[in-house]
């Protein structure tokens, strides 16, 4: 008899195994460790999951410093087999099945030959620290191993409650808990259950792929679209929102470092630049784009595990998300001019014989996305029938700004309440400028640069 002063830990393992449930596993042992529990209990009922999340839980199993038993409470398919070898004990229902556990990429077909083989030996190795026949253990992953009496040479291994039990991969049958207890010598023991925390449910959710790509792509359209209108503003903030989000979840779960962060970001000063500050090639805005697409992929591949199914599924859902980032911003670049608020974008004059304003014309990348070089306004624009093209007269012309210029604003010129824009310098209202050039739709001013300057 055990002493069964502290209780039991049950970790329930249900569902498919994402990256939520690693950090779940590896919090439950931890504190049955310090609550001095006399065993974990791992009860299990999974298709299987993520090769990498079951890999981290692997580790916690065969680190762990208290008496692990799995119970596999109806099925231990694929992951969730490896999970189970890495007990100390297995237990099972009558009419459960463990096994078939061959990788698989991200089509559904089996893996590449190599990746099998990694897999097979990890199988290998941990039945061998748990004390079990590995080559029953790597029969479950390739079927090309053949064994005598349980399995033939193309077939792969599922073991069922009985088989277990007669090749040794099963300690006994019992039926529910109460005889799992009994036969695991812990009679009378408490069992505390134990369920995923908000963090961790948290980092189910986020990690999940198709998650990680919408707010990749959400995040990204939201800042970019507020550097079109001239500064980080609300949609800005929201998008740099969602950014934290993504990363918070995926460093959650082991994935995401510093390093990728610091990554996205220069992706995103490199955008910048290129839309307010370089006008050429696009090199920075390309140079910019890669790092995004770097950084996003370094935080969903992980650094101390990464295989190739995660690798993959990575780059797929990376790939989506700029795919809709560039669907996004064609769609920004379309109707932006059409909307008054967008000032940094197309400013629209306000005076009454001033031709209309916009913003510097996009360049290098950003013309592979505008149909004219105004971002949506015809590429000549022809002066009211009548009357003089007066905005070609502003050049050389002093003012004073109306409002902050980041970089667009208002300004008054000569009596006149004008639209202008800067070439990226931050002028606030009331300062004394002066009209750089003027195309007849965008006056480009700076700001005056007294003697006692």
């Amino acid at each position: 008899m055990t002493d069964t002063a502290a209780p039991v830990y049950l970790v329930s393992i249900t569902g498919t195994i994402d990256l939520g449930l690693a950090p779940y596993l590896e919090r439950v042992v931890g504190e049955a460790v310090d609550a001095g529990a006399p065993a974990v209990i791992l009860e299990i009922d999974t298709p299987g999951g993520r090769l990498d999340a079951v890999l981290q839980m692997q580790d916690t199993l065969l680190d762990a410093d208290v008496r692990t038993i799995a119970f596999v409470n109806r099925t231990a398919f694929s992951a969730g087999a490896l999970i189970a070898i890495a007990a100390e004990e297995i237990y099972m229902v009558p009419g459960a099945v463990m096994g078939a556990a061959t990788p698989v990429d991200g089509s559904g077909e089996t893996a590449s030959a190599k990746v099998v083989s990694a897999v097979r030996k990890t199988f290998k190795t941990t039945a061998e620290v748990r004390g079990r026949e590995p080559l029953i253990a790597e029969a479950m992953v390739d079927p090309d191993v053949a064994i005598d009496g349980l399995v033939a040479r193309g077939e792969l291994l599922t073991l069922t409650t009985t088989e277990a039990t007669t090749w040794g991969y099963a300690d006994g049958i019992v039926a529910n808990r109460d005889e799992l207890l009994q036969a695991a010598g812990l009679t009378g023991a408490a069992i505390e259950e134990t369920s995923p925390r908000p963090a961790e449910r948290f980092v189910r959710f986020v990690t999940n792929p198709v998650v990680a790509s919408l707010l990749i792509s959400a995040a990204i359209l939201l800042i970019i679209g507020d550097f079109f209108v001239g500064g980080l503003g609300a949609m800005g903030s929201i998008g740099l929102l969602l950014l934290a989000t993504f990363f918070w979840g995926h460093m959650l779960a082991g994935l995401a470092g510093w390093e990728d962060i610091a990554l996205v970001a220069l992706g995103l000063v490199l955008i910048a630049v290129e839309v307010f500050v370089i006008p050429g090639f696009g090199v920075p805005g390309i140079v910019g784009l890669a790092a995004l697409a770097g950084g996003f992929w370094l935080a969903m591949v992980g650094r101390e595990i990464r295989t190739p199914e995660a690798t993959e599924r990575a780059g797929w859902s990376v790939a989506a998300a700029l795919l809709a980032v560039v669907v996004g911003t064609v769609a920004l670049l379309a109707f932006l001019p059409h909307l008054r608020r967008a000032g940094g974008l197309v400013l629209q004059a306000q005076g009454g014989d001033a031709a209309p304003a916009a913003a510097r014309p996009p360049s290098g990348w950003l013309r592979w996305f505008g149909g004219g070089s105004d971002l949506g306004l015809p590429a000549k624009q022809t002066p009211q029938r009548g009357r003089p093209a007066q905005g070609r007269l502003l050049a050389g012309t002093s003012g004073v700004a109306l409002s902050d210029l980041r970089p667009s604003g208002t300004a008054d010129i000569q009596g006149r309440q004008v639209d202008v824009v800067t070439n990226g310098e931050y002028i606030t209202a009331g300062e004394a400028i002066t009209v750089v050039t003027d195309e007849g739709y965008r006056r480009v001013v700076r700001r005056v640069h007294h003697a006692a300057d």
